[in-house]
């Protein structure tokens, strides 16, 4: 496999991240009863349609510049609105004691670990330092979800156990 074919291939599983997180999060936002978990899953969906975007921008863009077109400047796009819907009682308290809420937490967690693993481990392989970078950037892109989906992992799992008279001390 040449070095090109190697890294399209790698944008095409990183699309294909995108692609499966989209459809879990937007089926989750369709399938959740409660409106403060429909807006968190809807913007996660929101979120991975913007990755496929700009995954696809990026793969057309390298044969005509190479890897040149994987710089992409190092700064993040800004968090805020997913940590607005993350860090508020209402998500807090529309989700206590479900059951749902907490599995879809969980395979959240599940799909945005493995992509941040996906993509250390390419980046890893890469031999260019610009594809190095952009890899990097891939995955601290899919951090900042894992971090939300955790803050609210522990917060409504903290929630059950103590409604429930469980503690681990």
């Amino acid at each position: 496999m040449t070095t090109r074919d190697a890294i399209l291939d790698i944008i095409h599983k990183a699309y294909q991240i995108e692609l499966d997180g989209y459809t879990f999060y937007s089926m989750t936002a369709e399938r959740a009863q409660k409106p403060a978990v429909q807006e968190l899953f809807a913007k996660l969906a929101s979120d991975e349609v913007q990755h496929q975007a700009f995954l696809t921008s990026v793969a057309k863009n390298y044969d005509a510049k190479g890897t040149g077109a994987f710089c992409v400047g190092g700064a993040l796009p800004d968090a805020s609105d997913i940590n607005s819907l993350v860090f508020t009682g209402r998500f807090r308290e529309q989700a206590a004691g479900a059951e749902f809420e907490m599995a879809v937490l969980s395979i959240g967690l599940t799909l945005e670990t493995n992509a941040m693993r996906y993509f250390a481990e390419a980046a890893r392989q890469a031999a260019d330092k610009e594809v190095t970078q952009f890899y990097q950037f891939l995955g601290d892109w899919e951090k900042q979800h894992y971090d939300a989906l955790k803050i609210l992992f522990d917060v409504v799992r903290g929630d059950q156990m103590a409604a429930s008279g469980f503690s681990a001390f």
